[in-house]
């Protein structure tokens, strides 16, 4: 169990300081970084050699973060979430204090509670949302385990977590966007 806190204990430092981390999710290998810090988010989409105008998605702990970071949380995500067979990631309208990098064009981004408890305490302990995304350069293969990550991806992070490193990642998340205006579209199934 000391790993797991030495773990945590570098991976906070990290991103307290506006750093990225290599982590292992409830889904795939993630690329994180403080999800309010827009430096850091420079960071992701440089490393990721990807546009801004593809949105990362974040994770955060519990219902309450959520509800810290989206302006107004429609009732239905929470039915979803309960129900959801499988990690699922929704995308919210109206964000709030996240990066402004981080808002997609249409101001929306998307959230996932971690069901993953080394995640789930990161982002609990961090008290801010992570973001969360697959740790590949951008149109390239999601590495399914940790050892078919890319040594760009490896040498590009400041602090790579040394825990489930022999774990088959598990699917990427379901996304379903769900507008204020009650429109529910499921973008990846």
């Amino acid at each position: 169990m000391e790993d797991i806190k030495t773990e945590m204990q570098n991976a906070l430092a990290t991103l307290k300081r506006g750093g990225l981390i290599l982590y292992p999710t409830d889904t795939v290998w993630g690329i994180g970084c403080d999800a309010t810090n827009a430096e850091a988010v420079d960071k992701v989409y440089a490393l990721k050699k990807r546009k801004e105008s593809q949105a990362l998605i974040c994770l955060v702990s519990d219902y309450k973060m959520l509800n810290q970071f989206i302006e107004d949380v429609p009732e239905v995500a929470y039915d979803i979430l309960k129900f959801a067979r499988k990690p699922t990631t929704i995308i919210y309208d109206d964000p709030i204090r996240v990066a402004e990098n981080l808002i997609a064009a249409d101001n929306s981004l998307a959230i996932r509670v971690s069901k993953d408890k080394f995640s789930n305490d990161l982002a609990k302990r961090f008290r801010k949302p992570i973001v969360s995304t697959s740790a590949n350069i951008s149109g390239e293969k999601t590495p399914e385990s940790f050892a078919e990550i890319s040594p760009e991806i490896l040498e590009g992070v400041d602090y790579v977590v040394n825990l489930q490193k022999n774990k088959k990642s598990d699917k990427p998340s379901a996304i379903i966007k769900l507008s204020n205006d009650g429109k529910v579209k499921v973008i990846r199934k």
